[in-house]
């Protein structure tokens, strides 16, 4: 999301009860599943949803962009059926051929429409293209598999921006900031350390998050270099972003590209998860939904204006039938045409619980091992009910269905708006129960003290797998640009151990775990809090920073080699949470302690001790009883502990891993 739209913890409570009765309840409902284009060499059917137009033209063009002479237009008038549907086919092979619709309501035309379900689309979204799918398909594709996932507390999430990944001079990469960037092997910077594919399979992740890559609205696809975004304002939300392929002017290029991205990922053992912004449109008024159907996909104040609890201008009533429809057959589309194993789902605080669940429901049919998660907030008042939204106090409703947990993420690194606040990694007393409860995933634990959680007082997930454990993600300031501003006086050598304590603490932490991009090796975004649309100057990562910082590189990519072998750091149900975890009580302030039964979830570490020492100081503790090999020490995978007979020294800004075979 951009710059001060994120509300985190704090959602706004001014509406109460049950959804509000509107006249869109009365509209028309469609049920099949042939929306848009349905194409074949001897018939093509076109399909479009308008119930309040008296008239619908369907125009075809030649060309995928106005302004040419040749750009003569073939119009034909559309029929409409019953349900609100307008129907037209052509008995003719018209593959490449663009179109877009124009309605009449009430005696006035609209603009030219793009198809809200297009599957190809012409440079900068402007018209769709009648396309067959399987010539998009790369070679083997039909038998591309996901890689084989178990339970969703298994993942290792890393969050990236497909341009970020390779735009840098020092990527090594041929097809910079493209989608065929993120498939070519054997890239290195210039010291010869992996970069892009390689990297993401040296690192040992198991899901690669791409921030949004459908057709988004802020870049112009003629000048791919000129101007660059996140991507969360979405134009057509079924086809890739042209601006991350080769040829933008080409409408198979950009699908096949991604596809072979997809298939590069898959065969390189790593899973593909989508961010998807439904919550909101680039566009409003002249949005291609509210010009077929005025005001009938956003939800309306009681003034009749656009709500906007998104802080972009809009919010998609995703209550309304034809709505959730959209939202829920985009999302199988991806699935079934691009093979894609999961989403993360923006302010998904805005959606209603209902058609959450419903998603969850059919993608598991598709894909029983799919990767569902979003923000459990909005930026804003929502004239829903909280009680029917998809909110982070409502997680325990949702289906399978994870959130993010800004209580541990501000509990490690300090509150994300106030730039100077200090978390537990970087000193801050006070926090500890914040971290004890992202420890336990924001299950119930006997030893949590929740009236000192930051934000939840209660435990909200019902099952770990509910619960996205992080410290950073795109939004805000990067982790390690937010411990600089706000510890001023820390040298860069104490800021780097508090970094590596920060990702110890995700990354051994109960729950799904997830990583920005680059912070493996301390990235920086010079200080930018929200980069969507700062330069690559910002947003590139800076591949010698694995070179320079390769000690924080190996430390993370041991800490999640030793996640994926020890299920007592994925446990997959609160009750093993509750029953094997205990935390030491008594410890000095700033210092967090725990043991884990690992014989209780089949571990081969039997016993293991986790510390966490969030102070400047060197400080010793007792020693566990009984005989324990020491895995990390002073944030550095060690085979020796420091200390003295019967204490364990545990370093400033820093964990340590002990175990019992």
């Amino acid at each position: 999301m951009k710059k001060g739209i994120m509300i985190f913890g704090f959602i706004i409570q001014l509406f109460s009860g049950k959804a509000q009765k509107s006249e869109y309840d009365k509209y028309p409902v469609y049920t099949g599943s042939d929306l848009g284009v349905t194409y074949t060499k001897g018939k093509t059917t076109f399909k479009i949803w308008a119930p309040t137009a008296n008239e619908v033209e369907l125009d075809f063009y030649k060309k995928g962009v106005a302004g040419t002479i040749e750009d003569m237009s073939n119009a034909v008038s559309m029929e409409k059926e019953a349900n609100g549907v307008w129907s037209y086919s052509a008995y003719f092979d018209i593959k490449g051929t663009f179109y877009v619709f124009r309605v009449n309501i009430d005696g006035r035309t609209s603009d030219d429409i793009s198809d809200p379900y297009a599957k190809a689309i012409g440079i900068n979204g402007k018209r769709a293209m009648v396309v067959n799918l399987k010539e998009t398909n790369p070679p083997g594709w039909e038998k591309d598999r996901s890689p084989v996932f178990k339970n969703p507390t298994d993942a290792v999430i890393y969050e990236l921006h497909v341009r970020d990944a390779s735009i840098a001079a020092n990527s090594g990469i041929k097809n910079k900031g493209k989608f065929l960037g993120l498939t070519e092997n054997g890239t290195k910077n210039s010291d010869g350390l992996s970069t892009g594919l390689d990297h993401l399979k040296e690192l040992g992740v198991t899901h690669i998050h791409l921030l949004p890559f459908y057709d988004y609205n802020s870049v112009d696809e003629t000048k791919p270099d000129a101007k660059y975004n996140w991507g969360y304002d979405p134009l057509n939300y079924n086809v890739p972003e042209g601006s991350y392929s080769t040829n933008a002017n080409d409408p198979l290029a950009r699908i096949k590209e991604f596809k072979q991205l997809v298939q590069a990922f898959h065969k390189n053992g790593l899973r593909v998860v989508m961010d998807v912004v439904y919550n909101h449109t680039a566009l409003t008024e002249k949005s291609n939904f509210n010009q077929l159907v005025p005001d009938y996909y956003y939800r309306q104040t009681k003034d009749g204006k656009f709500s906007n609890a998104t802080a972009c201008g809009n919010e998609t009533a995703s209550e309304r039938p034809m709505m959730r429809k959209f939202i829920l057959e985009s999302m199988k589309y991806w699935v079934q045409e691009y093979h894609i194993d999961g989403f993360r789902i923006d302010l998904m605080g805005v959606h209603d619980i209902e058609t959450m669940n419903l998603i969850s429901k059919e993608l598991h049919k598709i894909k029983p091992d799919i990767l569902l998660y979003g923000e459990g907030w909005t930026a804003g008042a929502s004239p829903l009910p909280d009680s029917l939204r998809a909110l982070k106090a409502n997680v325990s409703k949702l289906d399978r269905i994870a959130v993010f947990s800004d209580d541990i993420r501000d509990g490690i690194k300090g509150h994300v708006f106030t730039y100077d606040a200090k978390g537990f990694a970087s000193g801050q007393p006070g926090t500890e129960e914040s971290v004890k409860f992202g420890i336990v995933a924001a299950c119930k634990h006997p030893q949590v003290d929740y009236k000192k959680v930051n934000y939840s007082k209660k435990p909200y997930a019902a099952e770990p797998y509910q619960t996205i454990t992080y410290a950073e993600c795109h939004d805000n300031h990067c982790l390690w640009d937010k411990l600089a501003i706000s510890n001023k006086d820390a040298t860069e050598a104490e800021r780097e151990e508090m970094q590596k304590l920060a990702l110890s603490i995700v990354l051994t932490s109960q729950g799904i775990s997830f990583l920005h991009a680059g912070s493996e090796f301390l990235r920086s975004k010079k200080g930018v809090e929200n980069s969507f649309e700062s330069p690559d100057s910002i947003n590139a990562i800076d591949w010698s920073l694995k070179t320079k910082n390769k000690n924080v590189f190996e430390y993370v990519k041991a800490l999640i080699k030793m996640r994926k072998e020890h299920p007592a750091f994925r446990m997959t149900t609160a009750k093993q949470i509750a029953s094997n975890i205990k935390f030491l009580e008594g410890l000095p302030a700033g210092v967090i302690a725990y043991t884990m039964n690992g014989s209780a979830v089949a571990d081969k570490w039997k016993k293991i001790f986790v510390a966490f020492n969030g102070t400047g100081k060197d400080i010793s503790i007792t020693a566990q009883p009984g005989s324990y090999k020491c895995f990390v020490a002073g944030n550095m995978v060690s085979e020796t502990i420091g200390g003295y007979e019967g204490y364990w020294r545990l370093d400033a800004y820093s964990c340590s891993i002990m175990y019992q075979e």
